[in-house]
Formats: C-alpha cells, sequence, structure tokens
C-alpha cells in the first residue's frame, strides 16, 4: 500500500507552496518517482490529458485543483490513476462523491499541513482512509485539541483548538515582532495552529475550519466555511475561479456577513437554503454582493484577505457626502 517506483506522478502545484515542494519536489526526488511536471494547475483539461498520455497513478493536489481536473475528465483519462492525495484545504464531500462514482478503485487521502510544520500534521492511512476526516497525527506530532481559553482539553467529539510540538514544528519567525505563536499548556510549549477540530476517541481528527473564518455573534460562534459549504451546490462550480465566497464585513463587534457571488441570487432565497440546511438565524447572511471575479491564492483557494480588504469599508476616512471612501464604486 506504499508509493511504488511504477508510480508517475504529475508535478501541478506551485513549489512556492509547502504543499507543493514537499509533494511536487521533494517527494520525487527522495523516492525516486518518475514525475511529470506542468507549470499551471488551473488547466484542467490539458492536465486530465496528461494523466492520460503517461498513465500517471498518483495524483497530488488541493480539492480546488483536483475538482477542476475531476470535472472535465473522461473517465477514461483518469483510469490509470490508483492514488489522489489532497490537502491545504477542506475536501468538500462533492468531490469524494465523484471520485467514488467514477472511479470506485482510486485511493484517496485526505491530510493536513501546515507551513510551520514541515508541513505535514496528519493524514489519512492507505489502508484505512476516512472520507471528511484529516486522519491521525503524524507519530512525530504530538497534539492537543483544547478550549478557545486554552483552559482545558476539550471531551472526543468536541472542537477545540489544535496545538501542535514536535521536532517538525519551527522555532519561530525570523524579525518578527508580533505575538508569539507558542502557547503555555500543561506545563509545555505548543504551537498554537489557529485552526479548529474534532477528534475522536481513536484520535482521527475531523477540520472544523480556521478560527479566523468563525465569527462570535449573539454569544455563538458562527461558521463561514459552513454557510459555503450549504451554499456551493447550489450554485456549482467553475474552472475559472470559486462562484461563491462568505465573509464578514464591517464593524468587527457586529460584523454582517456577505455572500459575494459571480451568478445572480436573492437574499431570501439564499437564506432560505440555510435555514433548509439546519443552520440557525446567525448564518443568515445580510447582504448578497454580485462580483465578477472572486481573488485567489496561488494554490486555488480564494484569497479572503484581499476580499475583505477590496470591500470592507469599516472604519475608512469618510468623504463630505459621509460615505465612506470606495462606497460609490463598490
Amino acid at each position: 500500500g506504499q508509493l511504488e517506483e511504477r508510480d508517475v506522478t504529475v508535478g501541478l502545484l506551485p513549489p512556492f507552496h509547502s504543499f507543493g515542494l514537499t509533494t511536487t519536489v521533494l517527494l520525487s526526488w527522495c523516492l525516486g518517482l518518475r514525475t511529470v511536471f506542468h507549470p499551471n494547475p488551473t488547466e484542467s483539461a490539458l492536465l486530465a490529458r496528461v494523466v492520460e498520455t503517461y498513465k500517471a497513478t498518483v495524483l497530488l493536489g488541493t480539492p480546488t485543483f483536483l475538482g477542476g481536473i475531476v470535472r472535465v475528465a473522461t473517465d477514461r483519462q483518469l483510469g490509470s490513476l490508483r492514488l489522489a492525495v489532497t490537502g491545504a484545504e477542506k475536501c468538500p464531500e462533492s468531490l469524494f462523491a465523484t471520485l467514488r462514482e467514477r472511479w470506485p478503485s482510486i485511493i484517496v487521502l485526505e491530510g493536513y499541513g501546515i507551513t510551520e510544520c514541515s508541513p505535514v500534521v496528519a493524514v489519512n492511512p492507505m489502508d484505512a482512509p476516512v472520507a471528511g476526516s484529516i486522519g491521525r497525527l503524524m507519530p512525530s506530532v504530538e497534539g492537543a485539541v483544547v478550549s478557545l481559553d486554552l483552559a482545558s482539553r476539550v471531551a472526543p467529539g468536541d472542537t477545540g483548538m489544535l496545538l501542535v510540538r514536535g521536532p517538525s514544528v519551527f522555532g519561530g519567525y525570523l524579525n518578527y515582532s508580533g505575538e508569539s505563536p507558542f502557547v503555555p499548556f500543561e506545563g509545555r510549549e505548543w504551537y498554537r495552529t489557529g485552526d479548529l477540530v474534532a477528534a475522536d476517541a481513536d484520535g482521527r481528527l475531523t477540520f472544523k475550519g480556521r478560527l479566523k473564518r468563525f465569527i462570535k455573534l449573539g454569544g455563538e460562534m458562527v461558521s463561514l466555511p459552513a454557510i459555503e459549504s450549504v451554499l456551493q451546490p447550489h450554485f456549482g462550480e467553475s474552472d475559472d475561479g470559486p462562484v461563491i465566497a462568505v465573509e464578514a464585513i464591517g464593524n468587527p463587534e457586529q460584523p454582517d456577513i456577505v455572500l459575494f457571488t459571480r451568478k445572480p441570487a436573492e437574499r431570501s432565497e439564499v437564506n432560505a437554503l440555510i435555514k433548509e440546511a439546519g443552520l440557525s438565524a446567525l448564518h443568515y447572511v445580510r447582504q448578497v454582493r454580485p462580483v465578477e471575479g472572486i481573488p485567489v491564492l496561488g494554490t486555488g483557494k480564494t484569497d479572503y484577505r484581499t476580499l475583505k480588504a477590496r470591500f470592507d469599508t469599516y472604519g475608512a476616512p469618510r468623504t463630505d457626502s459621509g460615505e465612506a471612501e470606495g462606497r460609490r464604486t463598490g
């Protein structure tokens, strides 16, 4: 069940990203794997032809890039694959379902990594992968799932902040004067990941989202990714970037949940979908903003920082008319 000399991988991830450097360059070098490189991970149709032409057996990429290939590929084009490894963002259930239906022989492994942790933290085993889970911590990594105030560990199955320590965790940032990324817990120093997870009794982790992608409303922690996951199937996907994005805009003490969308949408219909999915009224969107495009990072993930900076005018200088700068063109 391991990688073998006969395997052929496709190097599609940018090497400036830790996931790409590890899997696109270092993995191939260390194991002597034959690798076919292609510089543009967004050229899904061409990558599907690359897999078919070189009879690739292993495909490693973010869910965004893998999803693009799966959408345009014929069954035959990906028929040589035996293993797909994904990470850097949560893999949607729709991608798992499509792979199970069209290519049932492909083993799909989802993992979890952090640049500051070299970067692999957890991964599913090849002999017992669980869809929707990021697997167990690597043997060299020690972890603790704790309450947000760092007071105690949470019970199995409950969501908490992931702390990690071990030889693969970095020692700190160069020329950095900000808040330390390390925190004391149970008498030892840990790296605070900023990620929320739940661990079952066997130590298998489920990724719940970045803490910064949660907002506090009415005393409740509201997950922006949860809203996106509910709406995404109704808006569909596109090969030229995300179709929707959900972000909190405005006063940090009482922000508005805003849906940015490249497709027409009515707020009442959007909130009806959220209600139907069982989310509370605190998850309802306050605004729907049509946009021509949604910014992305080099990994294909939505660039929420740029999106927020582009549209969030809270605290911006005000004009003589009393409007925040930028609202006239927003």
